[in-house]
């Protein structure tokens, strides 16, 4: 198998991106990439170490798109940015799945501009799967698509119960439509709609409307619109750092407490991998006709493996594939 990895993406490029790439070619034998980059940078980066060089492919695309750049005009004008030449490569199948640590916006913009969306689907989401009780939870839309309609949460709700069931395992995955109150009758004009027309799909295993609670440990997939899936996602990222900061200034605060971690240490490691979202991977665009997914901008060495493995479970299950096989079942139009 062979990933297109975007070496210039992301706060800590190219330094961690080839880190954590490096890391990863060392601890599996499975794959081989291509690093789309400044040649210069991504050789200099590749130089302080030993790994198979025979499994890895520089690609020069001098161009960089930063964070701040507007999206589509920068895919226009930066055609040999490293995100633009990535995606191409991945269009032209000289790779199976693309991964960038970049720009959100540059990457759905040049995923749909240069990859082009899986026919019948009418707009891509971001998924990305976060920390739960059970094996995970996948938060469908969470920023492609700021305003939707019914039929999008419609799709969203089958590409996500797909990608939950074949990547992760989940066997018919609990699927719920985010709204604010489980009663039918809650929600906006949007959410209603889109409750009706999930059930009448009848492709999924529905539980209807969920509260944003139920992300911990009642569904396995939660559908929302952009705005509001962002929110939540980003509302329990910063959650999760609050509990592990307020917890080193607690046991650090008396040498009775210091005790008392170094007793729990094992305890607390534990826990802090369990509410660890870097552990997951990146974030899928589901919906490209082809396997993109955008990890955190602020990503570092050890995010980087657990988004191949990722990328690399989403080929091996065909996730595309399966996603053009049901699209005649959903009854939506544009």
């Amino acid at each position: 198998m062979k990933l297109i990895i975007d070496a210039m993406g992301g706060d800590n490029a190219p330094l961690e991106i080839v880190k954590g790439v490096v890391e990863s070619l060392n601890a599996r034998d499975d794959f081989s990439v291509i690093l789309t980059g400044q040649l210069k940078a991504v050789e200099e980066e590749l130089s302080k170490y030993d790994y198979p060089s025979d499994r890895v492919e520089i690609v020069d695309a001098p161009e960089v798109i930063s964070m701040d750049e507007h999206p589509v005009e920068a895919i226009r004008k930066k055609k040999n940015s490293s995100m633009v030449v990535g995606q191409l490569l991945l269009k032209e199948k000289k790779g199976d799945a693309f991964i960038t640590f970049g720009s959100t916006g540059a990457c759905l913009a040049c995923a749909q501009l240069r990859v082009g969306r899986i026919k019948g689907i009418i707009r891509p989401a971001l998924a990305p799967v976060l920390p739960n009780k059970n094996k995970g939870v996948m938060l469908i839309d969470c920023g492609a698509n700021m305003d939707c309609k019914p039929n999008n949460l419609a799709q969203f709700a089958v590409m996500g119960s797909i990608y939950m069931e074949k990547v992760v395992g989940v066997e018919n995955p609990k699927v719920g439509l985010a709204s604010v109150g489980t009663e039918d009758a809650k929600g906006n004009e949007v959410t209603k709609e889109a409750l009706a027309l999930i059930r009448e799909q009848n492709l999924v295993n529905f539980l209807g409307n969920a509260e944003g609670r139920d992300i911990v440990d009642r569904v396995d997939v939660m559908v929302s619109d952009g705005f509001a899936g962002n929110f939540m996602m980003k509302g329990l990222e910063g959650f999760g750092e609050f509990i592990i900061s307020t917890m080193k200034k607690s046991f650090t605060s008396s040498l009775r407490c210091k005790i008392g971690a170094l007793l729990l240490k094992p305890a607390l490691k534990e826990l802090k991998q369990a509410i660890d979202y870097n552990a997951y991977g990146g974030a899928p665009l589901l919906g490209i006709d082809g396997v993109v997914i955008k990890g955190h901008g602020s990503a570092k060495a050890k995010t980087v493996g657990p988004t191949i493995d990722q990328a690399i479970k989403i080929v091996q299950a065909d996730v595309v594939g399966i996603i053009k096989e049901n699209i005649p079942k959903m009854t939506v139009n544009e």
